[in-house]
């Protein structure tokens, strides 16, 4: 028994009747966790890519989308639906080979429902690579080398596939459309049928001297190297993109384009969180109940900080601007500072008998916490 599919909604984690960038926003997360350039070797992963793909497909086409949503699957299957509402499509190849009998009718002709013929321009692949950096690179920004192994236009043909001082000739058979038609009967009588090309594969090109470096593909793997600029304030999943650094176009199609996510290597002084960070500092009994003026670890330079009278342990204080510079607006955020009440484990004799007298004349008033304590005791044992 076929394993049920999961409503596309829930495959995006998405409410139905989601709007337009909440699925691009979800497909983007989505795709990004379960890309197998993430999980190599992952069958399950591998699996999920092909999931989250195949309900976006769905979902960010306006009119698949009403369909879907008034439908379900039925409406997007076209094995599902009938024809006119007479018969149903199964056995005529589905909806595309019956417009393609009309040979154009309604404007539909080989390029039914929004198909794409084999020599018109595509976009060429994109690519996604994994980039980690340290703390104070994500901060500052720099600049960085990698090398990455793609397709790129061969240097001998210049991308045409065919050998030097020769061309593609136009394909005899279809005549350069890259398409064949054929009338055949049915039980509606004569109709056109349009189909690829066998001779050129839909190209409408016959390549008879096929380029020797690249075998009439137009294209050869290599490895470039790339300088990428990582900007100030960056973080953990940041996407960096690199347009046209992607691999080739087809037939004069524009060129992929070169994503880079990026890893943080965590900071051993600060804890960041978005463009704000927090470090936490020890401070003495003496500087908590009297206060003082510390220099603490910023991201340039020290900084002074004040410690006020009777700090609490865990108290924090905002020292404003002092954090990361924010990757859209350059504004950087704050840093907190938390204090950490630090009690001595070594002590002198002298030091004792000084805590000691402190002990004898301080009051409860100076302990708020004690004193409320107290009171509660008091107020249990009546």
């Amino acid at each position: 028994m076929a394993e049920e599919k999961r409503d596309y909604y829930e495959v995006l984690g998405l409410q139905k009747g989601a709007g337009e960038s909440e699925i691009k926003s979800a497909y983007r997360k989505m795709a990004m966790k379960y890309h197998p350039d993430r999980n190599p070797g992952d069958k399950k992963a591998e699996e999920k890519f092909k999931e989250v793909n195949e309900a976006y497909s769905v979902l960010s086409d306006p009119e698949k989308k009403e369909k879907y949503d008034r439908f379900g699957f039925a409406g997007v299957d076209p094995n599902a639906q009938d024809f006119g509402g007479g018969f149903s499509s199964q056995g005529f190849g589905g909806f595309e080979d019956i417009f393609n009998m009309f040979g154009g009718f309604g404007g539909f002709g080989g390029d039914a429902f929004g198909g794409r013929a084999a020599n018109s321009p595509r976009k060429g692949r994109d690519i996604q690579k994994n980039m980690t950096i340290s703390f104070n690179e994500a901060v500052f920004g720099c600049k960085k080398e990698i090398r990455l192994t793609k397709d790129v236009v061969c240097d001998t043909c210049h991308g045409s596939g065919a050998a030097p001082g020769t061309s593609k000739k136009k394909c005899p058979t279809c005549g350069g459309s890259g398409q064949v038609r054929t009338v055949r009967s049915t039980m509606f009588g004569q109709m056109q049928q349009v189909t690829t090309c066998s001779n050129c594969g839909g190209t409408g090109e016959i390549n008879e001297k096929p380029c020797p470096d690249c075998r009439g593909t137009g294209r050869i793997r290599k490895t470039v190297n790339l300088t990428v600029n990582i900007p100030a304030g960056v973080d953990n999943d940041s996407v960096i993109k690199m347009s046209g650094q992607g691999e080739p176009g087809y037939n004069g199609g524009p060129n992929g384009d070169f994503y880079i996510v990026i890893r943080v290597t965590p900071s051993t002084v600060f804890e960041r969180r978005g463009d704000d960070l927090k470090i936490t500092v020890p401070i003495t009994f003496t500087q908590a109940a009297l206060g003082d003026e510390i220099m603490i670890p910023g991201l340039k330079d020290k900084q002074a900080c004040k410690v006020p009278a009777g700090t609490q342990p865990g108290d924090v204080t905002r020292l404003r601007g002092k954090g990361v510079p924010n990757i859209k607006t350059g504004v950087p955020g704050d840093l907190f500072v938390e204090f950490d009440l630090e009690v001595p484990t070594k002590l002198t004799a002298a030091q004792k008998e000084l805590i000691r007298q402190l002990g004898e004349v301080s009051n409860t008033e100076g302990y708020s916490k004690r004193k409320k304590f107290t009171d509660t005791l008091k107020d249990l044992f009546k």
